[in-house]
């Protein structure tokens, strides 16, 4: 007798598992495929030295459409995040496309495209919209869309290759895999070696290593060693570079040749100028110390640090130029576009210590701190005043000219607020006993005067100060507190040396900086 074996078709249910096996391979095959596209684009971007890429362009057109008020809101929110968590948008938003693209070019041949060509015309028009990408600016975007579509491509074929009579599922997801773990460890690797190079010839990086910053000709004093009560969660007195709050709209840091930058001083002058780097650290230097606060910091925020500057001061660089009687402030614009209005009176008065800095912390402006020129002025909040990457001081009037922010209905003026902070106790359980209760005030330009410490509703206590060495430096203060077993609230208020006091009034940030007091919340529990 003989046997012979028909093929069994297969069920609905079957089909089925098959179906959906497919569609989600093809999604796999589409998010691979933007990781490779992204992969090239960023590679391209890197190896013919840009300042951008087709990531972050995208995310500049975003914030450019963005409603003033979201762009406020996200500022609120997110601090120095909101950069990186756009940054993440645009690459998710990137991998979802790509996800419909493989599904589509699954389903059939180049209907892939449908997705891919309007994503792709509206990556090229992003790219058109930043200053001076010229032809080379687009490449990077090309290649990252031709690479992303042939890896589509070459995975979908892998996907529609017949599989061997056995377990066809199984060897068809097998097969497909291994070919997208292949090109995306491949994309991987080719990025990862690509950035690699870029940064080991980094030219700029190389010369700001080697640039020595003259000795100041007016030095901060010395530090008193009563400056820092170097205790365990306090704030230092001078903020390390590395730990030192960033607030900006550069999605990629500028890369400024010193050697090729120049700061023109323009507008409503009687003598405009254009500076040279060498003629900067020609110049008799300054150095300060000083606090620098951004306005969207919230009450007992950290978007705040302290930090010894060297420059020359604004106002001998205005004396030069010669405003008109006719201005009131002075437009200091970034290479990225980004622009701050300050009041001209706040930048002539050699009081106020304006400086265009070429130093922090002993050492060149670091990149993402304004390398290699930007502005610090006393008494004003980042957001009117603090540019980096500074390129041109316009000298104009409030009401010809507006800052990013002030266009965005934040302050013009932007005075900054006495405030003070409780850094200690940072655990909100504590033991009865002594308790060091610790923070930092300021309040520029006069400086702190006293700081006093409340538990719930009781007496203001008067906590010991640190010294300081100028009024527009913080000032740390320690409050030694006999705590019994319990749960408090314990809140902070400073004096300033005009005998003004911290105002208890909660305030919002926006749009003139917030105000209010600072109070934690901590449980006493006996030892």
């Amino acid at each position: 007798m003989v046997i012979q074996l028909v093929p069994i078709a297969p069920t609905t249910q079957d089909e089925g598992v098959q179906q959906g096996s497919s569609i989600r391979l093809g999604r796999i095959a589409g998010g691979v495929a933007g990781v490779v596209g992204l992969a090239v684009a960023e590679l391209g971007a890197g190896l013919i030295a840009r300042d951008g890429s087709p990531v972050s362009d995208v995310a500049e057109v975003i914030v450019a459409v963005l409603p003033d008020a979201w762009a406020s809101v996200l500022t609120d929110a997110l601090g120095g995040w909101a950069r990186a968590v756009l940054l993440i948008l645009v690459v998710v938003g990137a991998l979802v496309l790509a996800v419909i693209s493989g599904q589509l070019e699954l389903k059939r041949k180049q209907l892939g495209l449908a997705v891919l060509v309007p994503a792709g015309i509206f990556t090229l028009l992003a790219v058109s919209t930043q200053v001076g990408p010229g032809a080379l600016g687009y490449v990077p975007a090309v290649l990252g869309l031709a690479a992303g579509y042939l890896a589509l491509r070459l995975l979908v074929a892998e996907l529609r290759r017949p599989p061997g009579s056995l377990e066809p599922v199984v060897a068809e997801r097998r097969s497909f895999l291994k070919t997208a773990g292949l090109v995306t460890l491949g994309g991987i690797v080719v990025a990862t070696t690509g950035r690699m190079l870029v940064q080991a010839t980094n030219k700029v990086a190389d010369v700001r290593t080697k640039i020595v910053l003259p000795p100041a000709a007016n030095p901060a004093p010395t530090l008193p060693a009563g400056v820092d009560f170097s205790i365990a969660g306090l704030t230092d007195y001078i903020t390390p570079n590395e730990s030192f709050y960033r607030i900006d709209t550069a999605l990629q840091l500028p890369v400024i040749d010193p050697e090729v930058w120049q700061l023109k001083v323009t507008g409503l002058v009687a003598t405009p100028l254009i500076l040279s780097y060498a003629n900067l650290l020609a110049r008799p230097l300054t150095e300060r110390a000083s606090t620098l606060t951004c306005m969207s910091n919230q009450v007992g925020g950290d978007l705040v640090g302290n930090a010894v500057w060297l420059g020359v001061p604004v106002h001998e660089i205005l004396a030069e130029a010669q405003p008109e009687s006719a201005a009131d402030m002075v437009l200091a614009i970034s290479e990225d576009g980004w622009s701050a209005g300050a009041p001209l009176s706040t930048l002539t008065d050699p009081d106020r210590g304006g400086l265009l800095a070429v130093g922090m912390n002993g050492e060149p402006l670091p990149p993402q701190h304004g390398f290699p020129v930007r502005m610090v002025v006393p008494g004003l909040y980042g957001d009117v005043s603090a540019t980096k990457w500074l390129t041109e001081l316009k000298v104009s009037t409030f009401e010809e000219s507006q800052g990013y922010w002030a266009q965005r209905g934040w302050s013009k003026r932007g005075r900054v607020k006495m405030a003070s902070r409780i850094d200690v106790p940072r655990r909100s359980v504590v033991e009865t006993g002594t308790v060091i209760v610790a923070g930092v005030a300021w309040a520029q330009p006069v400086g702190i005067a006293k700081v006093e410490v409340r538990i719930d509703d009781g007496a203001w206590r008067e906590a010991e100060l640190a010294e300081t060495v100028a009024a527009d430096s913080w000032r740390q203060w320690v409050y030694k507190w006999a705590a019994e077993a319990g749960n408090y609230v314990i809140t902070v208020r400073a004096t300033d040396a005009d005998g003004r006091v911290q105002t208890e009034r909660d305030v919002p940030p926006f749009p003139n900086g917030a105000s209010g007091l600072d109070s934690v919340t901590v449980k006493v529990r006996p030892k």
